[in-house]
């Protein structure tokens, strides 16, 4: 296996700032020294960018690993090739949602095919990629379709602060119908799990609470009482380090100091807000649960500032810093994993496939 970790990176919606930041990450100081990057893009939206950046990118078109690590000027590059000319910044399009859509493409088929490390991936516009033919509402979805993943979940890091999502892109009105006992008992496992493989020891989970106060016994709704403690008190009795349900107004800062390794947050903006006001510019993504690692920033294509070449590469030059810290990491860990199953579904061929199932979901 190579020292150098490969990171596949693509460079997002050509008319907001992907391609900007992508640039300025690939040219910063802070560039992560042991991370080969293959950047996935419009060959025409980077050269684009640099222009009005005034920097000078050298691409060097690449077909698989070997060529990647091979030595060379320039940045390994393959090209989707979907743009027929300039972009207009700021502008919602069918060939800028095409063009996006394809670099995600080609980026998820070298990493199952193993010729990158994980990827890094700056952010999309969902209406273009409609536009653009694309039957999937963002990355996640992509992603998930692409890979067959069947336990995709993610996972934010900011500083010292991991937090899950339970749910994400719903109304508000919808959270409490989807906040169930067997959501949560699924949860929790799986969270732990992705949290070992990233590395920690014994990981410990908090589950946050729903209402205010964690519910006031009742007083203010009664879904800690009914459904996220006895989900909680089931997965303690497995053996499992959780606790829960704790209000949100403290456990976002119980994990920051380090009474938890991770938390499942129950809705979109519980966790985000915790996460982004921490450290906006240096939340990072991370999609769990894939046959590879993705990471990536954590804010939109800001149409609003696209094209003037002031947008902030940190959230990027982190989403690549943490693919490498993490990618190989993980598949190390999926690969064990993968033993230990085998091992233990010999161990127990002999029972009931319900006994085996039940024994494998009480460890992470």
């Amino acid at each position: 296996m190579s020292p150098k970790t490969i990171i596949g990176i693509t460079a997002g919606d050509p008319a907001g700032i992907g391609p900007e930041i992508t640039v300025k990450c690939l040219q910063s100081r802070h560039f992560p020294k042991d991370v080969v990057p293959v950047l996935f893009a419009d060959r025409a939206a980077i050269e684009q960018a640099a222009r009005l950046l005034g920097v000078k990118v050298t691409l060097r078109e690449t077909s698989d690993r070997k060529a990647a690590l091979a030595p060379g000027r320039g940045t390994a590059f393959v090209d989707t090739g979907v743009l027929a000319g300039p972009v207009k910044p700021g502008r919602v399009s069918a060939e800028c949602g095409k063009s996006a859509h394809l670099s995600i493409v080609a980026a998820v088929d070298w990493a199952l095919r193993g010729w990158v490390d994980g990827i890094a991936t700056a952010p999309i516009q969902k209406e273009a990629l409609r536009l653009g033919g694309c039957r999937e509402l963002d990355h996640t979805e992509i992603l998930k379709v692409r890979t067959g993943a069947s336990e995709e979940t993610t996972l934010f890091v900011t500083a010292s602060l991991r937090v899950f999502f339970l749910t994400r892109h719903c109304s508000l009105a919808d959270v409490p119908k989807r906040i169930t006992r067997e959501a949560i008992r699924l949860a929790i496992p799986r969270c732990l799990r992705f949290l070992g493989q990233l590395g920690i020891r014994r990981p410990s989970l908090a589950v946050a609470a729903l209402n205010p106060h964690g519910g006031e016994g009742g007083m203010f709704g009664d879904e800690e009482i009914r459904i996220i403690g006895p989900a909680v008190a089931e997965a303690r009795v497995s053996g499992l380090k959780v606790d829960g349900p704790i209000p949100a107004d403290s456990v976002f800062h119980l994990a920051r100091e380090g009474r938890y390794d991770g938390v499942l947050s129950l809705y979109h903006d519980q966790g985000h807000i915790a996460t982004k006001t921490l450290d906006f510019r240096r939340t990072v993504s991370l999609t769990m649960g894939l046959p590879f690692l993705r990471t990536s920033v954590d804010h939109g294509t800001a149409f609003d500032i696209a094209g003037r070449g002031i947008a902030d590469e940190t959230a990027m030059i982190e989403a690549v810093i943490a693919a490498g810290l993490y990618a190989k990491r993980v598949r190390r860990a999926q690969a064990a994993g993968r033993v230990r199953s085998n091992r233990v579904g010999k161990r127990f061929a002999s029972r009931a496939p319900d006994q085996t199932a039940a024994r494998r979901t009480e460890r992470p």
